[in-house]
C-alpha cells in the first residue's frame, strides 16, 4: 500500500517571488475555447530558476552538465528531512545528524515558507557541512531556501563545494508540514537541453524501508 504524500512544490503562479532581477513567471493563452478553439492552450514564461527546481552543474560551472544530461538517480529515493530552524544564518556541520544517511539529505530552514515575499536575509549552508555530507555518502542536497549560498555571495563557495562533490542540489522546497524524519523523495527535473536548472514537481512519500 501506498504510504502518505507530501507535496513540496512551490506553486508556480503570477507574483510568485523570484531572484532580484531574474525573469518573473507569467502564464498567458494563446489558444482559447472562450473564443472559439477546440482546445485551450498557454504559453509560460519564466526562469530556470522559478519555485522549486534542480540545479545543474551548468549553473556555477561552465563546463559542467546542463539539466538534461544529469543522472536521475539521485532524485528518487530515501532521503532525511532534517530540521534546521535553529541554525543562526546558515547551516554548520554540528547542525547536521550524527550516525549514517541517506543519499539525500532535505534542510527545512523556514518556521513558514515565504510564498508571497522574497526574503534576501535566508539560511545558506557552510562550504563545510557539504563536505562532511558528501564524506559520508550524501549525493542530493535540498533545502527549502532559494540557494545554498547567501544572496549576496560572489564566491559561491557552497556550490563550488557542490561541484567538487558531484552533488545534485534542489532549492525552494517548500517543508512547513513535513516532520523531521525518513521519507521516499520524487522530485524530477525536466529534460530541458542547455538549461542551467529545471522547475520540479517535489513530493515526499512516506518510507516504508
Amino acid at each position: 500500500m501506498n504510504g502518505r504524500i507530501w507535496d513540496i512544490s512551490q506553486v508556480m503562479r503570477p507574483g510568485l517571488p523570484v531572484w532580484p532581477g531574474d525573469t518573473e513567471f507569467t502564464h498567458t493563452g494563446t489558444w482559447n475555447m472562450a473564443e472559439g478553439s477546440p482546445v485551450n492552450v498557454s504559453a509560460l514564461t519564466m526562469s530556470t530558476h522559478s519555485g522549486s527546481h534542480a540545479d545543474a552543474p551548468l549553473h556555477y560551472c561552465a563546463q559542467g552538465s546542463d539539466i538534461a544530461t544529469v543522472d536521475l538517480e539521485p532524485y528518487l529515493g530515501e532521503c532525511l528531512v532534517v530540521d534546521a530552524r535553529h541554525s543562526a544564518g546558515r547551516i554548520e556541520v554540528a547542525d547536521l545528524p550524527r550516525g549514517p544517511l541517506p543519499a539525500r539529505v532535505l534542510f527545512r530552514t523556514y518556521a513558514a515558507f515565504p510564498h508571497d515575499v522574497w526574503e534576501a536575509d535566508f539560511t545558506a549552508v557552510a562550504p563545510d557541512t557539504i563536505r562532511d555530507l558528501t564524506a559520508r555518502g550524501v549525493q542530493l542536497i535540498g533545502i527549502d531556501t532559494p540557494s545554498l549560498d547567501p544572496q549576496d555571495s560572489k564566491s559561491m563557495d557552497a556550490h563550488l563545494a557542490v561541484l567538487a562533490a558531484n552533488m545534485r542540489v534542489l532549492e525552494g522546497l517548500v517543508l512547513d508540514d513535513v516532520p523531521a524524519g525518513r521519507y521516499e523523495l520524487i522530485a524530477l527535473p525536466l529534460a530541458i537541453a542547455g538549461a542551467d536548472a529545471s522547475p520540479v514537481r517535489a513530493i515526499l512519500r512516506e518510507f516504508a524501508g
